[in-house]
């Protein structure tokens, strides 16, 4: 049964694409269920080419679902929704505009004042001032991803879908990013889907962890990482998290195998 506080219903999930043979079927996720509560933190991790992403997809409407059902806020997933942001790991900044013109984007409609307003609100949040009329190619790395999850806060989305955001950032950025997204995340209140490879990465940040299986891939388990933020990395607690994840996964923390993946 679902549970009620929940916005997000994946109900019996599969999805196949078409083959390089004629009517070859490539089936990537079958049996999915998962829910996701408003203002919750999950993240997804499984294999490489499981389908994470792909799931990720469907749930933000770009794909639609072989059999089974998708559902945010009641309503049957048909498509991309504005209230409902997609970010992803190569920058979808507009190169051609300012970072105060990009944040400002989604809020075309709105009074000057109040667009004005806003923008300057979530350019402090992410800690952009100073930049505000600055350029992408101007940026560095971790700055675009900072003008991307603005312009998302800024237009109001309830949900931020994020794909490996923080993936083509090197080391010492990312630790950043991600104290830089909790900080956000808890101020905000927002409901984020987050896709990693990074095993580590999803412990730091999430509230519950979906672990899914190679492909075809279903959720294998799902980690409740119940630990006060900012998380402390050598903690008993943290450790035992990331290490139920990597047992799941069939890996040792050294990546090596333990097993057949479940």
């Amino acid at each position: 049964m679902d549970n009620a506080k929940s916005l997000i219903h994946v109900r019996d999930c599969w999805k196949s694409f078409p083959g390089k043979k004629p009517g070859e079927q490539v089936h990537v996720l079958e049996r999915v269920n998962l829910n996701v509560d408003a203002g919750e933190f999950v993240c997804v991790v499984g294999p490489s080419g499981c389908g994470k992403s792909t799931l990720l997809n469907i749930i933000g409407g770009f794909f639609k679902e072989s059999r089974g059902e998708v559902r945010v806020a009641g309503a049957p997933v048909n498509g991309p929704d504005p209230r409902r942001i997609f970010v992803f790991q190569e920058n979808g900044v507009f190169p051609w505009l300012t970072v105060e013109e990009n944040i400002g984007f989604g809020l075309m409609s709105r009074p000057a004042e109040e667009r004005k307003e806003r923008v300057t609100h979530y350019i402090n949040m992410v800690g952009l001032s100073g930049f505000e009329k600055s350029y992408p190619r101007e940026l560095s790395g971790g700055m675009r991803q900072r003008v991307e999850i603005a312009r998302a806060l800024a237009a109001n989305a309830e949900v931020l879908y994020m794909d490996e955001p923080f993936g083509a950032l090197d080391f010492l950025t990312r630790i950043k990013m991600r104290t830089d997204l909790i900080r956000i995340w808890q101020a905000e209140k927002k409901t984020l889907v987050f896709v990693t490879h990074d095993i580590e990465e999803a412990v730091q940040l999430a509230d519950r962890v979906v672990v899914m299986s190679k492909r075809p891939a279903t959720v294998a388990e799902e980690v409740v990482v119940n630990l006060p933020r900012p998380r402390d990395l050598d903690s008993p607690g943290y450790l035992a998290a990331r290490d139920r994840i990597f047992a799941i996964m069939g890996m040792d923390v050294h990546g090596g195998g333990t097993g057949d993946p479940k």
